[in-house]
């Protein structure tokens, strides 16, 4: 279970772009926990023939693609600094906020089940009467 998402200074605050970099790196770390593939593709043996023992895998084209499945980030930039620097475009928390707005202008929540208000309903009613 993750939590505190979006919290800042043990929860005295919350932060919408703190809680959308949060979602980010929650969905990496359960892609992580799910585990990963072991496949003849995965294991890449012809790749490993091909660059051999003390050969440098990191821009081979198995990599990137691993990467990709692995993971795609919207926010997090994997760039260089120099090249984030020399793009000018916005730093991570701009990104976040931008997203946030984003959401808070365009999201279109889908409606609840049948019957589900109605028990949240009946689970408020139910505490109010015990006093909670």
């Amino acid at each position: 279970m993750l939590y505190g998402l979006g919290m800042l200074e043990s929860g005295i605050t919350f932060d919408y772009g703190q809680l959308v970099l949060d979602c980010e790196f929650a969905r990496m770390i359960k892609k992580t926990v799910q585990g990963f593939s072991v496949t003849d593709a995965t294991l890449a043996l012809e790749v490993i023939k091909e660059v051999g023992h003390f050969g440098e895998y990191l821009t081979h084209e198995h990599t990137f693609q691993g990467m990709r499945e692995q993971s795609s980030p919207e926010l997090i930039d994997r760039r260089t600094r120099s090249a984030w620097e020399n793009s000018k475009q916005p730093d991570i928390r701009e990104r976040a906020l931008g997203k946030v707005r984003d959401i808070l202008e365009h999201h279109e929540p889908e409606p609840l089940p049948d019957g589900v208000r109605e028990e949240l309903a009946a689970i408020v009613s139910e505490a109010e009467a015990e006093g909670r």
